[in-house]
């Protein structure tokens, strides 16, 4: 996604904790400089974040109890674009302290994958003022082809939880149903294209089962835990909004249990032989 923004004529100034990773980012665009610190955001006109959960991005903008976050560093007026996949309610209230400092806000996670970011295809989620996202807008087109404006600002993370929360539901019944259908005699091959030529079929069914499941790659890039972690933000906003959430609740179980025991690097389309090992997938 920052190569898109570089290629874009954008400058960047670039942090990862992985430093290797913004050594050779550096060293492959010449409009890009790593930061030694929060303070070399002292400059930008735009901040956007890509992390794994709300609680790393509250400490990267506001740090511990004694600050020291990039929020900070930036100066008035900048606009924070958090891409990641966040807690909806968490990004409101971290939007309202990071505008009682002068900052603006945008929530703008994405969908795609990883062939998605690498392709400039992602479909980007925006919540917030219509006026920012007309400043982001430039910004968000070099690395996504879609941008879908959802509401005020946390709707866009709302919709990437409830959209993944459809997505794992769309893969635990998937897998559930090649395994009945193998246990009966039909191969997996044969129950896909059963799903692909008929109602039940999916984004699973269509472009993840035969390019990464049965297969045996499981490398679509996105890890179980992340995707078990959308779920539960999913589910936990249902509950703050005192919504029903029957079926949610057994994919968040589901998926949270099955997450408690793979390992760490695990992908998600992984599912399709843990599921199995597992046993029940009650």
């Amino acid at each position: 996604m920052a190569a898109h923004l570089a290629d874009g004529g954008y400058r960047l100034t670039v942090m990862d904790a992985a430093s290797g990773a913004v050594d050779a980012f550096v060293a492959g665009h010449p409009a890009a400089e790593a930061a030694a610190g929060p303070e070399a955001f002292a400059g930008v006109q735009a901040l956007i974040l890509m992390l794994p959960n709300s609680a790393i991005v509250e400490e990267v903008l506001e740090g511990d109890i004694e600050g020291d976050g990039v929020a900070d560093a930036l100066p008035p007026g900048c606009l924070v674009i958090d891409m990641s996949s966040s807690e909806p309610l968490r990004t409101r209230a971290l939007a309202a302290r990071l505008h009682a400092r002068g900052l603006s806000m945008l929530d703008a996670p994405v969908s795609g994958g990883v062939r998605g970011a690498k392709a400039g295809t992602l479909s980007a989620l925006v919540g917030g003022p219509q006026d920012e996202l007309a400043r982001a807008t430039p910004l968000l087109r070099a690395m996504a082809r879609t941008i879908v404006p959802v509401g005020d600002i946390g709707s866009g993370h709302a919709a990437k939880a409830l959209n993944n929360l459809v997505s794992a539901a769309t893969i635990s019944i998937t897998v559930e149903a090649l395994a009945l259908g193998e246990s009966f005699g039909i191969s997996p091959e044969t129950m896909t294209h059963v799903l692909n030529s008929s109602s039940g079929r999916s984004n699973t069914s269509e472009n993840k089962v035969s390019q990464f499941m049965t297969n045996g790659s499981f490398d679509s890039g996105f890890s179980l835990r992340l995707m078990s972690k959308d779920v539960d933000i999913a589910v936990d906003l249902a509950r703050a909004l005192s919504r029903p959430a029957e079926i949610a609740d057994g994919v968040a179980r589901q998926w949270r249990r099955i997450a408690g025991t793979a390992p760490p690097q695990a992908d998600h389309t992984e599912m399709y032989t843990l599921l199995t090992e597992a046993g029940s997938t009650r």
